[in-house]
């Protein structure tokens, strides 16, 4: 088959030099160009539009920002875009809203397409090495085309049922990782305030039952300072409005995840949203800067008016 991506980002460079590197054919499109060298290096063919890579390629992967960038990358709405996706299987592999994807889908499909929902859980490393898992969803005969292009992205792919379930399993693992880490975060920030040996602490979390991939990464880097991105403050944050709004368009309650979405916008607002989701802990800090500084001194008290004819 032949094979399209749009998106070059964080996480859709490495998928796409992986899919390069296994021998499909790959025809890959970015709004900045200088992202698609390493998959032009990969073997892929670098297309000028997204149009040329629908007209190269039979099913095609998105990995876009959000649902205004596919919009505006599909063109949807307009007689291109049901141009450009009919005949052709969409792969929304990205994160938006469930009635985003629940839309896209009925557009696509209206137009002579086929769409396939396969969100991954994991950042750049796993999308490095190949190791994502991935969420699949859709018509069972679209996914049965977009299974085998999956393997060399993820060493696992989950079927989730029809549309939008793979964007909710998204969601709901989303939710678990943005606590978990933040709560890490957190941990190792308290450690450091009261003069804990920090690799000590990470040798108990390593060797205890709540280790795992993401705390032995996130742990490290919070001990090391390193913020180098593997999944970026905007993003996470971006994924947290998606996860609350879900949760409460289904009156559902969201305790954990709303603190850490205050968190998230402060380290954003300081200026580190390009910066890995560990630096949360920039947030955690300067509210223990405010709550540890001494309180402000009391204005002094203004005498009282004098009332004619009182003593």
């Amino acid at each position: 088959m032949r094979t399209g991506f749009l998106g070059l980002g964080v996480m859709g460079q490495p998928m796409a030099v992986n899919l390069a590197r296994a021998g499909i054919p790959l025809v890959v499109w970015n709004r900045t160009v200088e992202r698609a060298t390493p998959l032009r290096a990969a073997g892929a063919t670098v297309a000028d539009r997204p149009a040329t890579v629908f007209d190269q390629a039979d099913v095609v992967f998105l990995m876009l920002t959000d649902g205004s960038a596919i919009d505006a990358v599909l063109h949807r709405g307009s007689p291109e875009f049901a141009a450009m996706v009919a005949d052709r299987v969409v792969v929304h592999m990205g994160t938006t809203s469930p009635e985003y994807s629940r839309g896209l889908e009925a557009d696509v499909r209206a137009a002579g397409g086929g769409y396939a929902e396969a969100p991954v859980s994991g950042s750049r490393k796993p999308a490095e090495a190949g190791q994502l898992v991935g969420m699949l969803a859709g018509d069972s005969a679209v996914t049965a085309r977009v299974r085998p292009l999956l393997a060399p992205m993820c060493h696992d792919v989950v079927d989730c049922g029809a549309v939008p379930n793979g964007m909710l399993m998204k969601l709901s693992v989303n939710l678990f990782l943005i606590t978990m880490v933040t709560g890490l975060a957190e941990a190792v920030h308290f450690a450091g305030r009261h003069g804990v040996d920090l690799p000590t602490l990470l040798g108990v979390l390593d060797a205890g039952p709540m280790a795992s991939a993401v705390s032995r990464m996130k742990a490290r880097k919070l001990a090391d300072r390193d913020f180098a991105v593997q999944a970026a403050i905007s993003d996470v944050r971006y994924n947290n409005e998606l996860i609350a709004a879900a949760a409460r368009s289904a009156g559902v309650a969201s305790p954990l995840l709303d603190v850490c979405l205050d968190l998230f916008r402060e380290t954003e607002a300081q200026g580190l949203g390009d910066a890995d989701m560990a630096a949360v802990v920039s947030a955690i800090e300067r509210r223990t800067a405010f709550t540890s500084a001494p309180p402000l001194p009391s204005p002094p008290a203004s005498p009282l008016p004098s009332v004619p004819g009182r003593p």
